[in-house]
């Protein structure tokens, strides 16, 4: 049965893993990946990878876990985007710093700073027609729904999602889609997430080169993963695996339009 990572910073990998990834993914029956950005420079280097290698499809955006962007430096890269637009699946990754924001602890952190950046791509993704992918996670899905209403958003994807029952109900009813990762295999917080959340609005990924623990502590993080993961939310759903490789191998490749 055929995978997608839904979610992997393909372009933070060595180039040698990269290759190493890239050679076995027919064999590993990974059909593609969804390769998110951090930055200009990140949006760049993963159009280039694309361009190489019909596995990757790329999405185009700021992360939010680092220093908040200068004006200018959001204007670059929402330009950027804007003029590649054909080249990318979705506006992405984007979203809100919560683990930075505690960090700081009790410091003067710039919110509402990053909260009208992330408007910003919000608006161009609903201006471009496009899904975003997003990192909200807590009290910042809230914030973030909020301004995915205000803008009449319907294609959002939080990736690796955390979360109470009551914001996963607003976002359910909201049709947004989550993706879970490997630590579904022993994270007791993401099994709830997957038990609570529907299965047709799930997606599986991997966050690489972001590395686990359990049975995967050491390891690079490939995303072949992405089968184990389906395992597991089949598992905790008590639905057929078959069932579940196909509703979430067809969900990413229509959330997506690939």
């Amino acid at each position: 049965m055929k995978v997608f990572d839904a979610h992997i910073h393909f372009d933070k990998y060595t180039e040698r893993d990269q290759n190493q990834i890239i050679k076995t993914l027919a064999e590993k029956k990974v059909e593609g990946m969804i390769t998110v950005s951090m930055d200009l420079l990140s949006s760049k280097e993963n159009l280039r990878l694309a361009d190489q290698h019909p596995n990757i499809y790329p999405a185009f955006g700021c992360h939010p876990e680092q220093p908040l962007p200068t004006d200018n430096e959001v204007a670059e890269l929402l330009n950027w985007i804007e003029a590649n637009q054909e080249k990318m699946v979705a506006v992405g990754e984007v979203g809100l710093p919560y683990y930075l924001r505690k960090k700081a602890k009790g410091s003067r952190f710039p919110y509402r700073a990053y909260l009208e950046v992330l408007e910003q791509f919000i608006v161009l993704a609903k201006n471009l027609d496009k899904p975003i992918i997003l990192h909200a996670i807590y009290d910042d899905a809230s914030a973030v729904c909020d301004l995915l209403e205000k803008h009449n958003v319907r294609k959002a994807h939080f990736h690796w999602f955390k979360g109470d029952q009551k914001t996963m109900g607003r976002m359910v009813g909201n049709k947004y889609f989550i993706s879970l990762t490997p630590d579904i295999l022993y994270e007791e917080e993401i099994r709830g997430v997957a038990e609570f959340y529907p299965l047709h609005l799930i997606m599986a990924e991997t966050d690489g080169p972001w590395q686990f623990e359990g049975i995967f502590q050491n390891k690079m993080t490939q995303p072949a993963m992405v089968h184990q993961v389906v395992h597991q939310i089949s598992a905790i759903k008590k639905v057929r695996g078959e069932d579940v490789y196909n509703n979430l191998y067809n969900q990413v490749k229509s959330f997506y339009q690939i």
